[in-house]
């Protein structure tokens, strides 16, 4: 039809970014958004005074207090929105809402405090959902093997844990093409079964 514009509208797919206090998910977010990301950050104040903990991150001055949100286009035929979510536990009850819809998610890692990626991992692997494990690799942090991660974390073989540097674009797309790989397969399995019968 004249003067119709071929331009392609991309999928819209909302992705999950999640992981304990600290532990990169803004810094995620932002280095990879190509529109101003927006997010939700405070100061901590004497309100979090043992109830989150900072061990590990002491010098950490605002958090998350409900989400974080970016957008970035793989390719012409995908646009990922990615939806962070809070770190502190006391915030949990946000994560139904932010989750619905989503795809998939990457859980970011923090080898200094590794035990803050047991409620993510165990939310998501409880939701069937999938996902990936993102080691953020912070300056002076103890470098840990991925087998280990993996093991401390008792992952499945399945899901990918790879290394990721939150303030580099490249680094975080990278990370965003390996959960599209296993949302594909996952996703194609899934069809696969369901057409054979198989349950």
């Amino acid at each position: 039809m004249p003067g119709r514009s071929e331009k392609t509208v991309p999928l819209a797919v909302k992705i999950v970014v999640s992981g304990g206090l600290g532990v990169g998910k803004t810094t995620f977010i932002g280095a990879v958004s190509e529109i101003e990301p927006l997010d939700t950050e405070a100061a901590i104040t004497q309100v979090s005074v043992g109830v989150d903990s900072l061990e590990g991150v002491e010098t950490k001055t605002r958090t998350t207090v409900a989400l974080d949100f970016g957008r970035i286009t793989l390719d012409p035929a995908i646009a990922l929105y990615l939806f962070g979510t809070p770190g502190q536990g006391r915030f949990s009850f946000l994560w139904d809402d932010l989750v619905e819809g989503a795809l998939g998610t990457v859980v970011l890692a923090d080898t200094r405090r590794l035990e803050e990626c047991f409620p993510a991992v165990d939310y998501f692997e409880a939701q069937e959902a999938p996902f990936v494990l993102a080691v953020n690799r912070f300056d002076g942090a103890e470098r840990c093997g991925l087998d280990e991660v993996r093991g401390v974390l008792g992952l499945d073989p399945d899901v990918p844990v790879l290394e990721c540097d939150a303030r580099e674009r490249g680094s975080v797309r990278d990370v965003l093409g390996v959960l599209m790989d296993r949302v594909i397969g996952v996703r194609g399995s899934s069809g696969a079964r369901a057409s054979s019968g198989v349950r």
